[in-house]
């Protein structure tokens, strides 16, 4: 899984908001937050609901539908939270529970949150954009992720209004050659993104790519105003360990603060 809607559900991009990720993987919903977090938005606060549905038709005929929705914020400093229900299979005997990502672009941290255990775990944010090189940057990382030969066309559909937002909108177009991830035929990956004017971040992001399936991320019940302050910080009652990792970008064990 790589990389959280812009900025969210991210994710708060991831994940943001998990879909379809920049280059067609599914893409985790902290990922997704983190890469719209690399550049903050700031003075545009609101809160939202996300929906995402995903569609996968295996070769036997079979179908895989999955349907997630959270709930976002983004303050005036733009930081992001985005909060679920987790559903444990019925078999694990465990109580549904409420996890939380809040990524801070001011402190340099990413805080995951879980009600069961009453446990944050902390992480520091990737470089911004600005201070990273072309080969660190997201954008450097995605195109790293493209399959060689990789052709990329982008087509701007003007300005819409959509879920109540006025919005621009495009098409990206990704044809992945033959041969270049052994399939025998081009392929090809289809997303329509739609991006608020006023907020910057998407409030729509429509995908389609034969190896993963479709998705639809929708931002809706969209609110302009400023969130509880509460809602971007660790609660004081929560046990906060700080997450390592290796140079290989494996995580160790969580170190308690």
């Amino acid at each position: 899984m790589k990389k959280s809607f812009f900025l969210l559900c991210l994710a708060l991009s991831a994940t943001i908001l998990p879909a379809q990720g920049f280059r067609g993987r599914p893409m985790s919903e902290s990922r997704w937050m983190e890469h719209i977090s690399a550049t903050p938005v700031t003075g545009a606060p609101f809160s939202a609901v996300e929906t995402v549905q995903i569609q996968h038709m295996l070769a036997n005929g079979n179908q895989i539908n999955r349907n997630v929705q959270c709930k976002v914020f983004r303050d005036s400093q733009g930081r992001m939270r985005r909060e679920r229900t987790v559903t444990p299979p019925a078999a694990s005997g465990r109580q549904p529970f409420t996890e939380v990502t809040i990524v801070d672009p001011v402190a340099g941290f990413r805080y995951v949150l879980n009600s069961s255990n009453m446990t944050a775990f902390k992480s520091p944010l990737p470089q911004s954009p600005a201070s990273a090189s072309a080969g660190t940057s997201p954008a450097g990382r995605a195109a790293r992720m493209m399959p060689e030969g990789t052709q990329v066309s982008t087509t701007d559909l003007g300005t819409q209004t959509i879920n109540g937002m006025q919005a621009t909108g495009k098409q990206v177009r990704e044809t992945i050659p033959a041969g270049a991830i052994g399939n025998q035929q081009p392929i090809q990956v289809v997303r329509v993104i739609w991006t608020s004017t006023d907020l910057k971040v998407p409030v729509q992001v429509k995908s389609t790519d034969p190896r993963f399936g479709t998705s639809d991320r929708e931002l809706t019940n969209i609110m302009k105003g400023e969130p509880d302050a509460s809602l971007f910080s660790v609660p004081s009652n929560y046990t906060v360990k700080t997450r390592e990792f290796t140079p290989g970008g494996h995580a160790r064990p969580g170190r308690e603060e």
